[in-house]
């Protein structure tokens, strides 16, 4: 099959692609212009590379049409604002994801595209939920912009698959987390907290360190990604988490654990855009799927330290 995996350089797109080349698969990459390949080093010379700027595929609509040529899937990791940011700009986040998304499923109509696989946010789309653990099928009411969007995007591909045919899979992904996830950013709090663990500064929580996540490793992301991408199903909506809630102050705790270091905790005001408590059922991607999480999370976090120190 041929795979383009939008983001492919990232966090999360170099662990796909890596799986994918492991699987026999030809693989494009579309990143934008000077990214950092640092993520691929391995494998540079596997991948066929397109770089455009996504944030604006107007101007680059050469680029895309090329990029989708002879694809067979799409992968689309892209995010241009991260769920703390995207309330301040909420137009910025529609030009240049919703509007850029629907670009991008216009010329895959056009190239023939088999299926995009897009990543969607288990933790952003359905807010503050009345019931746990969510569901598919849980009332969504995003408390972002970010969430809003990703939500928006779903009904799209569904809205493609009326119009054209266009197959897909929306995956609600819980917070990834695992090697190659960048420690300095301001995203993704088990890399957050273990940068802040290595350089011995004090870790920050907004709030009281009640607010519960679900964290899933990223190589348990990945197998439910190519999952995703080899089976046909009815069902295009899935959770992909460890159905498992963990809270600031327990994931403080575990990788203490972990790393065998201590450091203080700052806490700080919370923050509109988070929902208390947010942990998936994966029921349905484990009956249509196959897929189901193999770590746990202090496995997984335990892998993670292990890659940070030696990086």
């Amino acid at each position: 099959m041929n795979y383009l995996v939008l983001g492919g350089a990232g966090f999360i797109g170099s662990h796909v692609v890596d799986a994918l080349l492991c699987a026999g698969h030809r693989v494009r990459v579309f990143e934008r212009p000077g990214c950092d390949l640092e993520n691929l080093t391995t494998v540079l010379d596997q991948i066929e590379f397109s770089y455009g700027d996504f944030t604006n595929l107007e101007e680059h609509a050469g680029v895309l049409a090329q990029a989708l040529e002879g694809v067979n899937i799409v992968i689309h990791l892209v995010s241009t604002v991260l769920p703390a940011s995207s309330n301040l700009n909420p137009l910025y986040d529609i030009e240049t994801n919703l509007k850029s998304t629907i670009s991008l499923l216009e010329w895959a109509v056009k190239k023939g595209v088999k299926k995009v696989v897009f990543a969607s946010s288990g933790g952003q789309v359905y807010g503050s939920a009345p019931v746990l653990p969510i569901n598919e099928e849980s009332p969504t009411d995003p408390l972002s912009s970010y969430g809003i969007i990703k939500l928006a995007t779903e009904k799209y591909l569904k809205l493609f698959h009326h119009l054209h045919g266009l197959d897909y899979t929306v995956l609600r992904i819980a917070n990834p987390y695992g090697e190659r996830q960048k420690t300095g950013g301001a995203q993704g709090a088990v890399a957050v907290f273990l940068g802040r663990l290595k350089r011995g500064e004090a870790i920050e929580i907004w709030g009281d360190g009640s607010v519960a996540r679900d964290y899933l490793y990223v190589a348990d992301l990945t197998k439910a990604i190519l999952f995703a991408c080899e089976k046909s199903s009815s069902q295009k909506l899935f959770n992909i988490g460890s159905g498992k809630p963990c809270s600031l102050n327990e994931l403080i705790t575990l990788l203490e654990q972990v790393s065998g270091r201590q450091v203080p905790v700052t806490y700080k005001e919370s923050r509109a855009c988070d929902s208390l408590v947010n942990y998936l059922d994966c029921c349905r991607a484990r009956t249509e799927l196959g897929w189901q999480p193999q770590l746990s999370l202090k496995e997984g976090l335990q892998r993670t330290w292990q890659w940070l120190v030696v990086e």
